[in-house]
């Protein structure tokens, strides 16, 4: 078996909407291709994978270092006997990068590495969550538990709007939501706090999330405000490298706090583990494959937390889409965000998905199911044509 094709295909994000730090009117995300020389009902078998939701496309990374690398690497040293070694893939793809700066790079492998796990699960004909339990040693369930992110800052903005909004994922099945947070001044968070509160009626069913807005002082009268009502976390309070803060929010609020998904390596994650105060069996972690080197890394990242006494089912990976869904359920994680309304053509899931009292239920179509995702078919075959 050879690789005969990689391509990247930069797809703008339809999401004209804003958090407490940017808008992501402009943002784009890199779509990966990988191609074979197996032939599967007339068609080159193709793995499919993208860098997740959030930051930009790297394609000038992926085809000026990543792509030629593969490309150019032994194919038998990329084998093994069940398809592709995802580990092979990630050393031939960071050859000759440096420790450290991980940023942008972090993405475009993440991009690529999991092109190679859909295409692994393709050629086993089978869900990719059974390919990633099979490689974890794990046992996984085709139900996810699942949340329903929204509540984001629009141009045109109200409470109506964000109880509309929550109300309509409470119809599709969700029971479990998030909103924005630190976009406007304190008094005005508080009521898009308690309008959202009449639509999910208890706390612990609504999570608040500031994008890294604040500091101390902000963190200080947010966690004050907030501590009646008994939230189910309090989200990327501040910076996400800022360890120390973080560390003095959970000396002082008691409440559930949860970060990690701007974090993109192992050795990132052992710092917030050292220096966070992140609490087991309390605080929630939120890194994403796709934003972290791919799952090979995010096996270490589970991995490393589980060393340091915290139990995997406080990880809800951050990007609510098909590809964190699957590996929440390979990996037998906590659960997943969902973006049901936002984050088009990759947020979301496909209609042959369906979510019921909170949970998913995924379907048993090869791969991560991208093919299914109709917002997603005019940018697949445009990258395979």
């Amino acid at each position: 078996m050879k690789i005969k094709t990689i391509r990247e295909l930069s797809v703008p994000l339809r999401a004209n909407i804003s958090n407490a730090m940017i808008s992501f009117a402009e943002h784009d995300v890199s779509l990966v291709a990988v191609s074979t020389d197996v032939i599967r009902n007339g068609k080159p078998l193709t793995g499919f994978g993208f860098n997740s939701i959030g930051r930009f496309a790297q394609g000038g990374i992926l085809r000026d270092r990543l792509l030629p690398r593969i490309l150019g690497a032994d194919s038998e040293s990329l084998l093994n006997g069940a398809g592709f070694d995802c580990e092979a893939v990630y050393r031939a793809a960071v050859r000759n990068e440096k420790p450290g700066g991980h940023g942008d790079r972090a993405s475009a492998v993440g991009a690529l590495e999991l092109a190679f796990w859909d295409l692994n699960a393709k050629l086993a004909d089978e869900p990719a969550y059974a390919t990633i339990a099979r490689h974890f040693g794990r046992v996984p369930s085709s139900r996810v538990r699942v949340y329903a992110a929204g509540g984001y800052y629009y141009a045109q903005d109200g409470l109506k709007r964000l109880e509309d909004e929550l109300r309509g994922y409470v119809d599709l099945g969700f029971d479990a939501f998030k909103i924005k947070i630190g976009g406007a001044d304190l008094p005005r968070d508080v009521e898009r706090i308690e309008a959202a509160l009449r639509v999910c009626k208890h706390g612990s069913s609504l999570a608040v999330d500031a994008n890294g807005r604040f500091d101390f002082d902000q963190a200080l009268a947010y966690s004050q405000a907030i501590t009646p009502m008994k939230l189910r976390w309090f989200e990327e309070i501040g910076d996400p490298l800022d360890f120390e803060l973080n560390r003095r929010v959970t000396s002082i609020y008691a409440g559930a706090i949860a970060t990690g998904e701007n974090l993109f390596s192992s050795q990132d994650v052992r710092n917030l583990l050292n220096f966070a105060g992140m609490r087991p069996g309390h605080d929630i972690f939120q890194m994403d494959a796709g934003l972290s080197y791919g799952l090979t890394e995010f096996g270490r990242i589970i991995s490393l937390l589980e060393k340091f006494g915290f139990d995997r089912a406080y990880v809800y990976p951050h990007g609510g889409h098909m590809i964190n869904l699957h590996i929440a359920s390979g990996m037998n994680l906590g659960g997943c965000e969902a973006y049901p309304s936002v984050f088009q053509p990759f947020g979301g899931y496909s209609s042959l998905c369906r979510v019921d009292g909170g949970y998913l239920t995924l379907p048993d179509t090869p791969g991560f199911g991208l093919e299914y995702k109709v917002e997603l078919q005019p940018f697949i075959e445009q990258i395979t044509s």
